[in-house]
């Protein structure tokens, strides 16, 4: 089967939900949806999009007109439902523009901006125990992790264990965590004072979770390049893909 096309369990499952969304269960609504993951899965510009599908135009309007509604981050948050939040992990990657992506009307922050990569978005995210995605958020390839990490932060609350990288070595994301209840493993830089006497090493490893999950979620070339124009619109790919990962669970 190839790897656009949903299995007739997976299908039903996330027919449920779509239905949820009250949108109508026409003929053609399973072809729309695997044409959005087939897109997604590619990476192809939408008028490509194999006749088989149907109108390329009616699958694009219609995955626009869902990211207007923020169905495809309501789909995600539902199916996270079941989370364990014991751990969470959290971490950062660039993801380079595509020159597509660029020029979007209204003179809007489309969170595309300067690094040393060129024009890059970058995705913030947080995985549980279970290396699933938890949350995530997007600013501009030019922000720090230090920068974008409290508004992650604010979206995983009910989290008991926060785990990073020494790049989020700053007080302030320490007092983040702590004021939300959580305790904080990150390491300290070498210039450090206080040192890692007592760090928790063991656990500062499973850190891995993270980044197994950029890697899962870098398979769909629509997320691992930006080539949407609108950051809702490339926020709702990702809030897809990440939905996808859940989708089996």
């Amino acid at each position: 089967m190839p790897r656009y096309m949903l299995t007739e369990e997976r299908w039903s499952k996330l027919k449920e939900i779509l239905l949820q969304f009250s949108l109508y269960n026409k003929a053609g609504l399973r072809r729309t949806v695997e044409g959005i993951l087939f897109r997604m899965r590619t990476g192809i510009p939408w008028r490509d999009l194999p006749e088989h599908f149907g109108k390329w135009n009616s699958i694009y309007k219609a995955f626009n007109h869902w990211s207007k509604k923020g169905l495809w981050k309501k789909l995600f948050n539902v199916l996270k439902t079941d989370s364990d939040l014991e751990w969470v992990f959290i971490e950062g990657r660039s993801v380079k523009a595509h020159q597509h992506s660029a020029g979007a009307a209204g003179g809007y922050d489309e969170n595309i901006g300067k690094s040393r990569a060129g024009n890059t978005s970058k995705v913030h995210l947080a995985v549980n125990a279970y290396g699933l995605p938890e949350a995530f958020t997007m600013t501009g390839g030019h922000i720090n992790d230090c920068t974008g990490a409290p508004t992650l932060i604010e979206k995983i609350d009910a989290a008991q264990v926060l785990i990073a990288d020494k790049g989020y070595d700053s007080q302030i994301i320490r007092d983040k965590g702590e004021a939300l209840g959580m305790s904080v493993i990150i390491p300290r830089r070498k210039n450090s004072i206080k040192g890692n006497k007592g760090f928790d090493w063991p656990l500062y490893k499973l850190r891995h979770l993270v980044e197994n999950a950029f890697a899962r979620l870098k398979h769909y070339r629509a997320v691992a390049t930006r080539y949407d124009k609108l950051a809702r619109n490339y926020e709702s790919i990702v809030s897809l893909a990440c939905a996808f990962l859940w989708l089996p669970m």
